[in-house]
């Protein structure tokens, strides 16, 4: 049976506490950027404690700003100063995968998809093999990508068990331009974690689970043999729970296989 993680800002664990622990709720925790000046790892063993039912975690790393493609060398400087401060947080809380976006915009890169390869590579390869040694695993997320060739290329290149793709259904249904059955060709074969949410095409919406357009049939019938993350990034706690429950219609169904 499928144990969903539910995405949430860090800042927000605290409003939250009870109704996560009455639940039992696995976690995908967002660190953004100012969750992260205004952390160290001194708090870090009590939210350990606080979560004493021991869930199974995720990381949502921060993007607002940052670029691990970036040109300049700067930003990308200022960006992996930030992925590996979520690496030294990862020591202490083992989580099972820190989910990243891929900063990839078709227009900004002049539809030059190499030039953002290249760059990007000089930011994931030490950073995967920092998260290897951490025993975390590195999954990146597709955003405004219209079709997923960038990310086939990176993962290609990458050519490693612990770097996958975090395929997120919004997003897809939102700013796809080809089928997800195309979007599955591509890259089935590297989604280690779903980010799993609804909308009607309109705008990143977050409904829960069958709330809007997404063809979530298709999906689960493709990824019922992939071995994945199953992460709810419905925004409210009404939302979160009819998306777990259909997920676990969902998983009776395609006998879905968690990781």
């Amino acid at each position: 049976m499928i144990s969903p993680h539910i995405h949430l800002p860090y800042e927000k664990i605290g409003d939250y506490i009870q109704f996560i622990k009455q639940n039992k709720l696995n976690l995908e925790i967002y660190f953004s950027s100012n969750a992260l000046d205004s952390i160290n790892t001194d708090p870090l063993p009590k939210l350990k404690n606080t979560l004493d039912y021991n869930p199974s975690l995720s990381f949502h790393a921060p993007f607002m700003d940052l670029s691990p493609g970036a040109i300049d060398s700067k930003v990308r400087d200022a960006t992996i100063e930030r992925f590996n401060h979520i690496i030294d947080i990862a020591e202490t809380l083992k989580p099972k995968s820190i989910v990243f976006h891929s900063g990839y915009e078709k227009w900004k890169y002049a539809l030059k998809v190499e030039v953002w390869l290249e760059k990007s590579l000089q930011t994931w390869r030490p950073l995967n093999e920092r998260a290897k040694n951490v025993g975390v695993k590195i999954a990146i997320e597709n955003i405004f990508e219209d079709e997923p060739t960038n990310l086939r290329f990176l993962m290609e290149h990458m050519n490693s068990d612990n770097f996958g793709v975090c395929f997120d259904t919004g997003h897809c249904n939102l700013f796809s331009k080809v089928s997800l059955e195309n979007w599955l060709k591509e890259i089935k074969k590297y989604i280690i974690e779903l980010h799993l949410h609804d909308n009607d095409k309109s705008a990143d919406l977050h409904y829960p689970i069958g709330d809007g357009s997404f063809d979530f049939n298709t999906l689960f019938s493709e990824l019922k043999n992939n071995n994945c993350i199953y992460t709810i990034e419905a925004h409210t706690p009404e939302r979160v729970l009819k998306s777990m429950e259909r997920l676990k219609e969902y998983s009776q169904v395609f006998h879905l296989i968690p990781e």
